[in-house]
């Protein structure tokens, strides 16, 4: 592969919520320097019925888009599977990116992870008891203090449903990525989400913490240090 960063290819993990290219709407202006492919995870469909979570499947999904080899950009529970992809096949990551990553299952036994784990294991627990909106309403409410904007059109709906579906973060098998170039952002606004920070840090990767609550990354800092890695690992592969 070429150190031109134009022949150079990004793929974007999304998270749970928004999907494809519409998870990265910030990120677009790279596509003016590399090849971006926004990919869609199992389940996520605009049509189709949402499905359960297949890691398995994510991960075939995030290396098929690789090709020959790229950098990865992975947000929220998307992380879990460019993790993965990235342990199975290191040669093809130039260098990986992760936006507030779900990696619960690697700081499980860590204060801030289990207090989390303990928290949603009820949820889920009842979640089949619950309808879709009233999943999402708890949810919301125990991940940001909020209440859930109430799903009023078809896509919402679909959204509440695919939620659902999704499998807890902390049952995904993941394991530390060998050899790979690793950033993680965070917003400072979740003690869990510093914890698996810092717990990436001592395994090798650059942390930054910076504003923008949940998407760091779409923060003018955050696009900042991506194009700095993007481009200090473009010779990788």
């Amino acid at each position: 592969m070429s150190g031109d960063v134009r022949q150079q290819r990004i793929v974007f993990v999304h998270g749970s919520g928004s999907f494809g290219a519409a998870a990265w709407r910030q990120q677009h202006v790279l596509a003016g320097s590399y090849d971006c492919l926004f990919v869609r995870r199992h389940g996520f469909d605009p049509v189709e019925p949402p499905l359960a979570t297949d890691f398995a499947a994510d991960v075939r999904i995030v290396k098929d888009a690789l090709g020959d080899g790229g950098h990865l950009v992975a947000a929220s529970q998307g992380a879990v599977a460019a993790m993965m992809a990235a342990v199975e096949s290191p040669e093809l990551v130039r260098s990986l990116t992760l936006a507030e990553p779900a990696c619960l299952s690697l700081t499980r036994e860590l204060p801030a992870t289990r207090t989390h784990i303990e928290l949603m294991e009820n949820l889920f627990a009842r979640r089949w008891e619950l309808d879709d909106e009233a999943f999402l309403t708890e949810f919301v409410a125990m991940l940001y203090g909020v209440r859930a904007t109430r799903p009023d059109s078809a896509l919402a709906r679909r959204a509440a449903a695919r939620l659902r579906l999704q499998a807890p973060p902390w049952e995904a098998p993941l394991s530390i990525v060998p050899g790979v170039p690793t950033m993680v952002l965070t917003g400072g606004w979740e003690p869990m989400f510093e914890e698996i920070a810092a717990f990436l840090e001592s395994t090798g990767a650059v942390h930054h913490q910076l504003g923008g609550g949940h998407k760091p990354l779409d923060t003018a800092e955050g696009m900042r240090y991506l194009n700095e890695f993007l481009q200090q690992h473009g010779g990788r592969a």
